[in-house]
Order: C-alpha cells, then structure tokens, then sequence
C-alpha cells in the first residue's frame, strides 16, 4: 500500500473512491497548508523542467499557477489581486518579454 503523505488537488479522494480503491486523508492546519504548498511549488516546477513536450509543459505551468493561487490565497490575497501587483511591477520594471539577459555591471 502506497503512502504519499503530499498534498492533493480536492477532487482526488473523490476519484480514487470511484475508481474502487480507498484511501485515507486528513484537514491540514493552516501552517503545515502552507509548508505542503511549498513543497507541491517545487514538484510541480520539477515536473515542468522534467517535461520535454510543449503540451506536457503546458500542463505543468497550469499546475504551476493553481498552487500560486491557492498559495497566494492562503496568505490572504486573492487571484485579483496578485494579477494587480504582477501588472503593476510589470509596468514598473517591465516583464520578460524583450528576453533581457543582463551580463554585468560597471560600478
């Protein structure tokens, strides 16, 4: 019997009840939330550089962004408003789209 003990999307128990299996799950407290976000961040990044097709990639960035949302909500913001802040320093410092690779600088 496999143990994972990693945070899952919500739906998963659900599925794998369907699917005839069981399995065992347990309510986070705020801070270990936290910590298990962290760690999903990571793997799901792994997953993205692991990935050598572009639909794979796809996939893992939209993995990406669900555990930033859920990251950023967990801390009391909301989707809106971490687009306004990643708008706003986008219009301030720009984003990446000129592919600016800074070599160094003259003090």
């Amino acid at each position: 019997m496999p143990h994972y003990n990693k945070l899952v999307r919500d739906r998963i128990p659900d599925i794998i009840k369907a699917s005839g299996k069981k399995c065992v799950t347990a309510m986070l407290e705020h801070a270990e939330y936290l910590t298990q976000l962290e760690k999903k961040l990571i793997e799901e990044c792994d997953e993205y550089l692991a990935s050598k097709d572009v639909r794979g990639q796809i996939e893992e960035l939209a993995d990406i962004l669900e555990v930033v949302y859920a990251l950023a909500e967990a801390k009391g913001v909301t989707v809106e408003e971490l687009e306004s802040i990643r708008t706003r320093k986008a219009e301030e410092r720009g984003a990446f789209k000129e592919r600016t690779l800074l070599k160094w600088v003259d003090d």
